[in-house]
Formats: structure tokens, C-alpha cells, sequence
């Protein structure tokens, strides 16, 4: 394919660009920049390709389309088997996540925090690291996941297979998600749920309804499904609604991220305690990436499609660095959630 062509080429001419395949479809879509300028937006008004860190109050990247070329193949995924390379997690950050999680629930307890999302970054070293090889396990292996590399020399280079969807919008009609709760998948999506993972959940569902009830109309919420993301399951429910005609891509964004999901509840606390007390910086991780204002085709309509930056991995040299996190409430065990952890990392090891 065309496409991987480029990967290779711009990545050893040290060029950015972004590849990319949104859940359940058949085409693979990339950015090829015609220059290794820093672009950013604050506006949201421009068409291209965003890359937004967790932190809303630092500035998004953008790849503006009309300083790119754009490539858009068909592609048919297969599921690829491949050695599983056991990883060891040292016990230092195993100790440190535990504290921080104990830590959270003692904040909760005491102040007016419901929910904060406690994240961790585990290094791993790896002799070799194919950027084209890596991403193609991901395309075969996460078919209903947003899969991604993006590319700028200034940056770094990120690859992901997130389940998550921030938020899809065509003319002023949009679709969201909240997304929470987590369980390995054994064989059945007809699992049972308790009360954490249900109280989590609906935390997010209230916080999305309240966020953008004054800049939309005709709101819907659906009945919560369980939803399978490689080998985890998630408890999710899509919200659906309209845009007012004065209302903005950026405020709807705005609103909506960080959501509880990535960060927690009420989010200017949780955002604070994120900040002091992860000892590492996010950057991307948490953050949110996609297509802004493209115009489709065959409906004359203009789109934005963007999904969190979970289930990620950044590579440094030989360094790759992957991002994991899980949702502390009161009911919070803090060693499951140290596991839940470690499940969250299988999905990025396995391209590994």
C-alpha cells in the first residue's frame, strides 16, 4: 500500500505526518506534511488533523490539511498472532501507583473530589522498534478501535488503539460517549457489573449531560452497553444531540474535555490533585486527536471526528513509554486498580 510507503519514507526523512483508521472501518487515512513547521490552533476553525494534550490549558497541534498531502486507501484487517514477549513492571512504580491510589481515596473521603483518574507511564526498552511493523499489529488486531501513528521530528512520534470516541459532529448534529468501568474479557460480553464500575459510569453520563446542556438541543442518551476493547470490557453510553447555531466546535470541546473518563469529578479538583501527585507529565496521554472541519464528499457536510489518546505509547530512541490509568472513587480497591493497570498495558505489549 501507498500509504505505508510513506510511513516508512517520511519517518526516515524525519518528516511529520499522521496515519490513521477510525473504529470498524475500511479506509486508512494519512497527513503528509509538506514542512516540519509547529503548527497550533486555538480556534478549532481551521480543517486538518489535531493533537491536544491533557492539560487544556497548553496548546494543540495542528497538521493543517492545506500543508499536507492527503491519502486515503482501503485497507481489510486480519487478526495477527504474535509471540507475547512478557514484560516485567518493577515494583517501585508498583508501590507508588498503590500510594497514589490510597491517597485519592483519602481525598475523596474528605473533600468534595467523587472520581479522579490516577495514571501511570511505564518505560520499556526494546532493541528494535519497526514503527510500520508495530502499527500494522495494531490496525489487524484492534478493528474497533481509533488506530493511530502521528509523526512530528519537534514532538515525538505516538502511536495508539483507543476505544474511546470524545466526539463526532457533522453540520451542528454530534455524537459523544461516556466510557468507563473495566473487566477482562473471558469468552462473554454478558458480564456483571457492580457497583463501582455503575456509579463511575454514570458520573460520566451526568457530568457530558451538564456540560453541554446549554449549548445544545435535542439531547439523547441511550441505554448503557457493555463494549468490548481487545481484551478489556467497558461499560459505555452514547449521547447524541444538536449544536445551537451560535454555539462552537471549541466550546463544545471545551466542555467535554478533559471528561471524567480521563481526569474526574468535580474537574478543576481533579485536575489539581492529577497534577501534584502523578510525579510524571501526561503530555498527550489523556489528551484528545482527529479530523477537524473536513468536508465529506458525498454529503456536502462539514465533519470533525476525535477520540481520546488512550491505550498509547510514545517512543523515544530505543525507549518506548506506555500510558495507563483507571477511574478511584470511594469504592476503589487499590491493589485491583494497580491491576486493571497492568491489563490496560497488554493492549499495547501485544504489538510490541
Amino acid at each position: 500500500m501507498k500509504i505505508f510507503n510513506e510511513i516508512s519514507a517520511f519517518y526516515t526523512k524525519k518528516m511529520p505526518f499522521v496515519v490513521y483508521r477510525k473504529p470498524n472501518s475500511d479506509i486508512i487515512s494519512g497527513l503528509f506534511m509538506l514542512d516540519d513547521v509547529v503548527s497550533y490552533t486555538d480556534t478549532f476553525s481551521e480543517k486538518g488533523f489535531v493533537f491536544a494534550p491533557f492539560d487544556s490549558d497548553e496548546k494543540v497541534i495542528l497538521f493543517p490539511l492545506e500543508k499536507s498531502n492527503f491519502i486515503s486507501e482501503s485497507f481489510s484487517s486480519s487478526k495477527i498472532s504474535s509471540n507475547e514477549k512478557e514484560f516485567f513492571v518493577d515494583d517501585n512504580s508498583k508501590h507508588y501507583h498503590i500510594k497514589v491510589v490510597e491517597k485519592a481515596k483519602d481525598k475523596i473521603n474528605k473533600t468534595d473530589l467523587r472520581k479522579v483518574v490516577v495514571s501511570r507511564k511505564e518505560k520499556i526498552k526494546l532493541a528494535n522498534f519497526d514503527v510500520l511493523d508495530v502499527y500494522q499489529k495494531l490496525l489487524h488486531n484492534y478493528q474497533n478501535a481509533f488506530v493511530y501513528v502521528w509523526f512530528h521530528p519537534k514532538v515525538g512520534l505516538w502511536l495508539s488503539a483507543t476505544p474511546e470516541t470524545l466526539l463526532d459532529i457533522e453540520n451542528s448534529f454530534f455524537k459523544t460517549m461516556s466510557l468507563a468501568g473495566t473487566q477482562v474479557y473471558q469468552d462473554s460480553e454478558n458480564v456483571v457489573w457492580k457497583s463501582k464500575e455503575l456509579e463511575e459510569q454514570q458520573l460520566v453520563t451526568d457530568f457530558i449531560k451538564k456540560q453541554v446542556k446549554d449549548i445544545s438541543y435535542n439531547l439523547k442518551i441511550e441505554k448503557t452497553k457493555t463494549i468490548r476493547a481487545g481484551d478489556l470490557l467497558h461499560l459505555k453510553t452514547k449521547v447524541t444531540g444538536n449544536l445551537k447555531e451560535k454555539s462552537t466546535l471549541k466550546e463544545l470541546i471545551r466542555a467535554l474535555h478533559p471528561t471524567p473518563a480521563v481526569c474526574g469529578l468535580p474537574r478543576d479538583i481533579a485536575k489539581e490533585f492529577i497534577l501534584k501527585n502523578e510525579n510524571y507529565n501526561r503530555s498527550f496521554y489523556t489528551g484528545f486527536l482527529g479530523e477537524i472541519n473536513l468536508d465529506d464528499k458525498n454529503l456536502k457536510s462539514k465533519n470533525s471526528s476525535l477520540f481520546v489518546n488512550l491505550r498509547c505509547m510514545e517512543v523515544q530512541d530505543k525507549k518506548i513509554f506506555i500510558y495507563v490509568g483507571g477511574g478511584i472513587t470511594k469504592d476503589s480497591n487499590a491493589k485491583k486498580e494497580w491491576e486493571e493497570t497492568v491489563s490496560k498495558s497488554k493492549t499495547m505489549k501485544k504489538a510490541l
